[in-house]
């Protein structure tokens, strides 16, 4: 079972989820209702166009979405410009050359099921394109996923 005990330390803290899916963020609210988490507002949107000023931030986390957003630049630039200096993203998403098997599956199911959008990241892809506008810590390849976080410069 899924449990939010990571949230329900942060009492203090304004917890926004985004999603474009209502169905996920009607899941994501009874989870955190059933755990007594009530410091959550849940924006229906995309990360493509964030309905939020610039610099507000602390903390992006953006899990298994870069391998989703069809404008993924747009979604970078998006949550940089969202993040306030010193910020942290911290993401994992899909990338590929990793496996020849995940890979094969990644192209020939879930892109025409509409679930992933290429192009793809490759490890040295995430670490040019993040590193250009973020100084990356923690950066971690596991099977075919990526797992970093990102100090906004």
């Amino acid at each position: 079972m899924f449990t939010h005990n990571k949230y329900a330390e942060l009492k203090n803290a304004e917890i926004t989820c985004l999603d474009y899916s209502a169905d996920m963020l009607e899941q994501a609210k009874k989870r955190f209702e059933n755990d007594g988490i009530t410091n959550i507002s849940a924006i229906e949107g995309s990360v493509e166009a964030l309905p939020f000023e610039d610099n507000t931030f602390d903390i992006v986390l953006c899990m298994n979405g870069f391998h989703v957003f069809p404008n993924k630049n747009r979604a970078i630039l998006e949550t940089l410009r969202v993040l306030k200096k010193g910020g942290k993203l911290i993401s994992c998403f899909y990338i590929e050359g990793q496996s020849k098997k995940t890979d094969m599956l990644v192209n020939n199911y879930l892109v025409k099921k509409g679930w992933f959008t290429p192009p793809f990241y490759n490890r040295i892809s995430v670490q040019t394109t993040f590193g250009e506008i973020y100084e990356i810590k923690h950066f971690h390849v596991r099977g075919s996923m990526v797992y970093f976080c990102a100090i906004k410069k």
